[in-house]
């Protein structure tokens, strides 16, 4: 196994970082931002446990629904400026990325 070059070890661990921190970041801002979707669209605030038997199946399902894509779709945006960002910056895609068709 080739070890890498110190240039791409050391732009390895700072996309690590920047993918980290973008997650983190993201995830707070989607569950802040969904939470006052929810009560603005409801009325209610969201279930804590969508698994409690007390809150409607109806109501779990939607939620479920509606956090993983709201999450999925916020993480994917925030990954998406990150990696523009670092690619703008070095002049290439973050380790791990390639371009469509290559």
């Amino acid at each position: 196994m080739a070890k890498k070059s110190g240039a791409a070890e050391s732009s390895s661990k700072i996309w690590s970082v920047m993918a980290l921190g973008t997650t983190v970041a993201s995830t707070v801002l989607a569950k802040k931002s969904m939470n006052a979707t929810w009560k603005a669209a409801t009325g209610r605030k969201p279930p804590e446990n969508p698994a409690d038997p007390d809150v409607s199946l109806r109501e779990a399902v939607a939620w479920a629904a509606f956090s993983g894509t709201f999450v999925s779709v916020v993480k994917m945006l925030a990954s998406r400026k990150a990696a523009h960002y670092y690619q703008a910056s070095t002049g290439e895609l973050p380790p791990g990325l390639r371009a469509d068709g290559q």
